[in-house]
């Protein structure tokens, strides 16, 4: 259907809600408008392809765009609905105007008992070309008036993290599509977790969405995610759903993903508590026969060839007292190039000392790319004595074989 047959069927545009389920309450929190357009008996087809069209005048859109958002707050206050109601608006558009009729359909529809604070604005900035300065200006216009603003797609767009803390969003939306045909697929999975730590400095709240499969759930809930939309939750439709509907499903899916973290959290700490003893037991054998720290480390590597590939030592202020210990095609090596170097920049490095100096008990890191290799890999530091630890670098293939260490 193109732009025309919309416009000559416009009394035919009708929006469609998509529920967001909450993390907390497993229930639905909120709605987000979708634009449909009935094209013949029983055939409700998406108007997303009309909006993402470049080719059609702005004027059509914005025309389109209103009589769905009247229409949606016009159901949403009929029905006295209470949670919020996202609204989707392309930064571009929006600044058409600078913002000004939007936020004039706003009030109307406030001085008919739409709530403000129960709004949110959902936006796609991502192709903005405009000046960013004043839609920075004017998302925090619109958050004076208690309006709520989310970013769309960020999960897709990582080159865009520089710009999110400036829109003081309150909503993160992170579309988790590429998780669900390549599950494995770690920078994707990497770029999330940047996400979600950059969401809880900023203070907003992470959303997921195209949430299709378990796993993709899960993968939200285990990394922040407050609230969760998608077709696994819930298609959308032309009508409002009773708030608990998966209260029970999504209670008993998150304590799944809690028995789930809680076995992979207790595997961590017991093989950690048990490889402390190991070390501990074989540095009291290997320090009888040596006191060079290198040689040390080489014994040390031998033995516990079939859990690590990498050694060294350094003191509390991250300065490599030795040498590197690696293993190269089964072969045991030092690398002395290493010594000297200074670690204390990787993050929770300095952190993890101290833990380590006052708790007197090894750490195991979570996993993480190697700078070296690229591959998946834990660290295990370890309280030397005398202000230095050790630090073993555990492969990727150990900890594939191991119960509960990978995730």
């Amino acid at each position: 259907m193109d732009a025309l047959e919309v416009l000559t069927n416009i009394e035919k545009v009708i929006p469609y809600f998509q529920p967001i389920f909450s993390a907390d309450e497993h229930k639905i929190i909120g709605y987000e408008v979708l634009g449909r357009i009935g094209v013949d008996e029983g055939t409700i087809e998406s108007l997303g392809p009309f909006f993402g069209d470049e080719e059609i005048p702005d004027e059509y859109k914005v025309e389109v765009d209103e009589r769905i958002t009247r229409l949606a707050l016009s159901k949403f206050l009929d029905e006295e609905q209470e949670g919020y109601i996202f609204l989707n608006r392309d930064a571009r558009l929006l600044m058409l105007d600078h913002g000004e009729s939007f936020l004039e359909l706003l009030q109307e529809y406030e001085k008919k008992g739409l709530n403000l604070n129960r709004t949110v604005i959902e936006l796609s900035e991502k192709t903005f070309i405009g000046d960013f300065d004043q839609l920075v200006h004017l998302l925090l216009y619109y958050k004076t008036y208690g309006i709520k603003i989310a970013i769309d797609n960020v999960g897709g767009n990582s080159g865009q993290l520089d710009r999110l803390s400036q829109f003081s969003p309150d909503i993160l939306k992170v579309d988790l599509y590429q998780l669900r045909n390549d599950a494995g697929n770690k920078v994707y999975k990497d770029i999330l977790y940047s996400l979600s730590m950059l969401a809880r400095k900023i203070g907003a709240s992470l959303l997921f969405e195209n949430i299709e499969i378990n796993f993709q759930l899960q993968f939200a809930w285990l990394n922040g995610g407050r609230y969760y939309q998608g077709y696994y939750l819930q298609h959308p439709s032309d009508s409002f759903l009773e708030p608990d509907i998966l209260k029970e499903k999504l209670k008993e899916k998150c304590q799944d993903y809690i028995r789930y973290e809680k076995k992979h959290l207790e595997a961590g700490y017991e093989f950690a508590d048990v490889l402390h003893k190991e070390i501990s037991q074989k540095l009291m054998m290997i320090k009888k026969q040596s006191t060079e720290f290198d040689d040390i480390l080489f014994d040390l590597g031998k033995y516990f060839t079939d859990k690590c590939f990498r050694l060294y030592i350094c003191d509390e202020n991250g300065f490599q007292v030795t040498s590197n210990v690696v293993k190269a095609d089964q072969k045991w090596l030092i690398e002395p190039g290493y010594k000297g170097k200074n670690w204390s920049w990787r993050p929770y490095f300095l952190e993890n000392i101290i833990r380590m100096r006052i708790n007197k008990k090894g750490l195991l890191s979570d996993i993480y790319s190697d700078i070296d290799s690229g591959e998946s890999i834990r660290t295990y530091s370890f309280p030397f004595g005398n202000g230095l630890y050790l630090f073993m670098d555990l492969s990727y293939e150990f900890l594939f074989e191991e119960d509960g260490l990978i995730f």
